[in-house]
């Protein structure tokens, strides 16, 4: 269970550097862009501890995929970018799969 705690902050500092992506301005803005690199920095540090016990192609799985439902709901949020009922339905499948991954492997 450790190693999910590890996993889930390591999906909100990822989350957390993505959505910094256009705020550093092509990297001309340095707070933004050294708080970018060192959320990534901190994301697959604490990957490091989750592949530990969970297997790397559900910890890549879900990492990826919450990643991408979370910045999608957050780019709708935060810079009020339009996400189409075909994108949410698709965002849909994306959970979906990584909540069938996470059930179904062998890391329990």
């Amino acid at each position: 269970m450790k190693s999910y705690l590890f996993l889930t902050f390591a999906i909100v500092f990822e989350v957390a550097g993505t959505l910094l992506l256009p705020v550093s301005q092509n990297f001309t803005k340095m707070l933004p862009t050294a708080v970018l690199f060192l959320s990534y920095a901190i994301s697959f540090y604490l990957l490091t501890f989750a592949v530990q016990t969970i297997p790397i192609a559900v910890v890549y799985a879900t990492w990826s995929g919450l990643g991408i439902f979370l910045i999608a709901i957050f780019g709708r949020i935060v810079f009020a970018q339009a996400l189409s009922w075909p994108t949410i339905f698709g965002l849909g499948l994306i959970v979906i799969g990584v909540s069938i991954v996470n059930v179904y492997s062998n890391a329990h």
